[in-house]
């Protein structure tokens, strides 16, 4: 091994640190963003539109997240908006429920890579000393792996048979809660209050080995846990046709995006009269001109009946710079006080009636 990088306790040092909208009043900022141009308006008037979802007391908000945006420090935001019952529903990636907010409610954390680390001059080197890289950030890969094999002793602890992703996570909440889990948690937040999690794509993260190690020990599908995302996306459409009014709050793009975009569609074919997302804002860095998923303008959406155009905002900037600022903006205007919990894990959980 080169000797070039010091031990790994060493580059394991600097931790990072989650925002705390709840000390951080940013609307004055807001304001004077709102008489500018470009990115600056936009962000302003997206600010505008996640308050008028959370004014509106008829809507449910669905906070869809992608990237990596838990080990870059927006963990704290998003358990702040949980807690103000600013999000009733949440679609994300596996790594950030997962990998990220999971992995560091067992104890874990993420790490700041310097200057030196993060262009990846020394990657292979920190692959020998099992330290994985985020760009800037930093994770041990033996304490990843225990977050593999914990998810594999709940896969190993639940009655074989077929879960969704939101059923799932519930019984990691479980997990965290019996173990007496002290740190701040998305998914123990989740657990506590009733707001469902859905990963339609569970495998595509530490999950996913956790549980091919479940079913690898097993003999027979019988005795197996599996995870259908069918299950995951029929849900949210009961939420959706529940709930009526819908706003999104997009971070990044991807599976989560169309996901919680796709559920009018599905109640449109299930016969449920379900309108458009009345609010919609994405923060992204993709671009539209290559047609592809993550960059497609929320105007591109009305076309498919998923979206409304009447409060939609495309913002274009990077999610840590801007998802901070809009929450805090809306969190210290206090809309949410009038707010109350949703449960809808609890409505998904209740049995299916009898019938006649």
């Amino acid at each position: 091994m080169s000797s070039a990088l010091p031990q790994k306790r060493d580059i394991l040092a600097q931790t990072i640190e989650h925002f705390d909208i709840t000390t951080t009043d940013t609307r004055s900022m807001i304001d004077q963003m709102s008489k500018m141009a470009f990115s600056a308006r936009d962000t302003a008037r997206a600010t505008g539109i996640v308050r008028d979802m959370v004014k509106d007391e008829s809507c449910a908000v669905i906070l869809c997240l992608a990237g990596s945006l838990i080990s870059a420090g927006l963990k704290k935001v998003i358990i702040d908006m949980l807690r103000a019952n600013m999000v009733d529903a949440i679609v994300s990636t596996g790594a950030n429920i997962v990998d990220q907010d999971f992995f560091e409610a067992l104890g874990y954390r993420h790490y700041v890579a310097n200057e030196e680390l993060k262009y990846g001059a020394h990657d292979d080197e920190l692959r020998e000393l099992a330290i994985d890289r985020i760009y800037d950030t930093l994770i041990d890969e033996d304490e990843l792996r225990e977050c593999d094999d914990t998810i594999q002793r709940i896969a190993d602890s639940l009655e074989p048979g077929v879960y969704s992703s939101r059923q799932f996570i519930e019984k990691m909440g479980d997990y965290l809660e019996d173990k007496g889990c002290t740190v701040d948690s998305i998914v123990l937040e989740c657990r506590r209050k009733g707001v469902p999690i859905f990963v339609p794509a569970f495998s595509d993260c530490s999950a996913g080995f956790g549980l091919v190690a479940h079913q690898a020990a097993k003999s027979s599908v019988n005795e197996m846990v599996t995870i259908d995302s069918v299950r995951d996306f029929h849900e949210l459409t009961k939420i959706k046709i529940e709930a009526g009014t819908t706003g999104l709050f997009m971070i990044g793009g991807g599976v989560p995006k169309n996901f919680a975009q796709d559920v009018v569609v599905a109640a449109d074919i299930l016969g449920a009269e379900a309108s458009m997302h009345q609010y919609a804002v994405q923060i992204t860095v993709a671009d539209s001109r290559d047609g592809a998923l993550s960059g497609s303008t929320l105007k591109e959406a009305c076309s498919w009946g998923k979206v409304s155009m009447a409060q939609e905002q495309m913002v274009y900037a990077e999610a840590t710079l801007v998802m901070p600022m809009i929450a805090a903006a809306v969190y210290h205007e206090r809309d949410w006080e009038a707010r109350t919990e949703r449960r809808y894990n609890d409505m998904l959980n209740a049995p299916e009636p009898a019938s006649v």
